[in-house]
């Protein structure tokens, strides 16, 4: 099993994690990985475009002009794509682009993540995770302490509203809980900022 040192807020060692190999420590399947996260970028999609075919365009029920005789290209309506102002070829219409991906694809995804980060010492353990107040200057003293990246993803087992709100107005980071995160979100930030109750949640949810 892979040790990790575990901090306090002060950024001191206060020990070591072992962290289960089943979730931490498998080999990294990266099209698990690449899948997910196609997909949840579709899922995040509006899917709201719309433009106008030729036969949603204004006007157009008028020849511009004679089929012969002018030496210009024959056209039968203004409303045609080859015209400005015309309707578009595969106009793109509001669709849905939602699509599901299999549990085990995603459970796969989730542990290649993670165990990314425990390789690449990606991966911070706090002792405990509770601020007095939720000033921003809180936690971007804690974040300074034990040295996070810019891009910060903080896991809690449980919701700190401190926590959250402390975090918010900081730009690049953001809160989570176990049951919550997601293989994106894990993989757009640098530092997986983690306390030792998330961690035991982690292995008991995913193990």
């Amino acid at each position: 099993m892979a040790k990790v040192q575990v901090l306090d807020m002060s950024g001191a060692a206060t020990g070591e994690i072992e962290l289960n190999d089943g979730i931490f420590g498998i080999n990294i399947n990266e099209n698990a990985v690449h899948a997910v996260v196609k997909n949840y970028l579709a899922n995040q999609r509006q899917g709201t475009q719309s433009a106008k075919t030729r036969g949603e365009v204004r006007g157009g029920g008028k020849k511009p002009f004679r089929q012969k005789g002018t030496g210009r290209a024959r056209q039968g309506s203004i409303v045609a794509p080859n015209h400005v102002g015309g309707g578009v070829v595969f106009a793109p219409k509001p669709r849905d682009y939602r699509y599901s991906v299999p549990k085990k694809v995603k459970r796969l995804a989730l542990k290649s993540v993670l165990t990314s980060k425990v390789v690449e010492n990606e991966i911070i353990v706090l002792e405990n995770l509770a601020l007095e107040s939720h000033k921003t200057k809180e936690m971007i003293k804690l974040l300074g302490n034990v040295k996070a990246a810019k891009k910060a993803l903080i896991v809690m087992s449980e919701k700190d509203v401190n926590v959250v709100r402390s975090a918010h107005n900081i730009p690049g980071v953001r809160t989570c809980l176990v049951t919550t995160m997601n293989v994106y979100e894990i993989l757009n930030h640098t530092s997986f900022i983690v306390t030792r109750d998330a961690v035991s949640k982690i292995e008991e949810v995913y193990a």
